[in-house]
């Protein structure tokens, strides 16, 4: 499966972001010809600027709700596969900026959509919206593909918009045609090595230890079905290859999350980083938070992505949080190194899915 994308046109959007810049680093390492289309890196350091991500790929700073510019890039690229996960990402941002998010996550989708029309080649096209386009109940089961679709918040309502979006661009103009075919995907609680974006959990606690500073965990029992980066984008990759093949996958949507029962808390994940870095402080501020709503419980049901993909998870809980630890650690040893810790830990990744070679 790795194989596949050897000299195959991959376009990706976001690609300067968090997950972005792994799929990047990682699509590159398979051979492919990588086109980005991104703003500039949202956060000071970023793993796209420590990898030197820009120096071997068609690097595009392009806003993705600029829709003509979209769609030449689009043409130009002449991409056998897209993966778009440009995004405003940020629950809390939400709240401050709800017009711009709602652009960012539905315009920008709808200009992807919209520019894909006009490839006449056969092209697999994968969507990434987010765990948070359901409508949380905070139920103690996971969301299945078909559950209700919304959220209280900017973010997630937007989410869930660009889902409905997704759907109907497909049936609109997709459902019959034999080159384009297109999935969206769902995921969410990712973690790894090089997330500086503000208020996330890993990145803050990795910026106040590097100082020796206290870090403040605002919702300290909150569950969260955490995953390492790695393993979502093995889903996007693995459906990506899988969708290319056969028109069977054509308009579907798919989780990706680790097993039930890796949820833990906050103060969990917290309390596992602390067995790989030393000096750790933590505050419990919950009592005098008094921010917007961030859900207590959401987790996702799998069992499509193992049944059409066999797919599931590759990390545990403690191999997720070791890989995410030691590459932060490496990083403040040595940020030079920051490419070469990346691609160790592709190749080791890789290297539990030896069965997809």
């Amino acid at each position: 499966m790795f194989s596949d994308f050897h000299n195959k046109n991959v376009l990706i959007t976001g690609h300067t972001g968090f997950k972005g810049s792994w799929l990047t680093a990682w699509m590159k390492k398979l051979g492919a010809n990588v086109t980005g289309i991104s703003l500039d890196p949202s956060s000071e350091p970023s793993i796209f600027n420590e990898c030197e991500i820009a120096l071997s790929i068609d690097d595009n700073r392009v806003d993705i709700r600029d829709s003509n510019k979209i769609a030449s890039i689009i043409s130009k690229a002449n991409p056998d596969y897209i993966f778009h996960l440009a995004a405003q990402a940020l629950v809390r941002d939400s709240y401050q900026n709800p017009i711009d998010t709602w652009n960012t996550n539905v315009m920008g989708t709808v200009n992807v959509l919209n520019g894909i029309r006009s490839i006449d080649k056969k092209c697999a096209v994968i969507m990434i919206t987010s765990d948070k386009c359901y409508d949380n109940v905070e139920w103690v089961w996971g969301y299945r593909e078909q559950d209700r679709l919304g959220g209280p918040d900017p973010y997630s309502a937007s989410k869930g918009a660009a889902e409905l979006a997704i759907k109907s661009f497909y049936k609109s103009y997709f459902q019959n045609q034999s080159n384009i075919r297109i999935a969206s995907v769902r995921a969410g609680n990712v973690i790894g090595g090089g997330d500086w974006s503000k208020d996330r959990l890993v990145p803050d606690c990795v910026k106040a230890w590097s100082i020796n500073d206290n870090v403040e965990l605002r919702n300290p029992s909150s569950t969260r079905p955490w995953q390492h980066v790695l393993d979502p984008l093995s889903g996007y990759v693995k459906l990506g290859a899988e969708l290319y093949k056969s028109d069977s996958l054509n308009g579907e949507s798919y989780n990706f999350g680790p097993p039930a029962n890796q949820n833990f808390s906050v103060k969990e994940l917290v309390e596992e980083m602390s067995k790989y870095w030393d000096k750790v402080n933590w505050t419990d501020v919950s009592k005098n938070f008094d921010g917007p709503y961030e859900s207590g419980l959401l987790k996702l049901d799998c069992d499509k992505a193992m049944h059409d993909l066999s797919w599931k998870a590759a990390l545990d809980f403690n191999e997720t949080v070791k890989l995410t630890v030691e590459w932060y650690k490496k990083y403040y040893e040595d940020s030079s190194q920051s490419m070469k810790v990346t691609s160790e830990q592709i190749d080791y990744y890789e290297s539990l899915r030896s069965d997809w070679k």
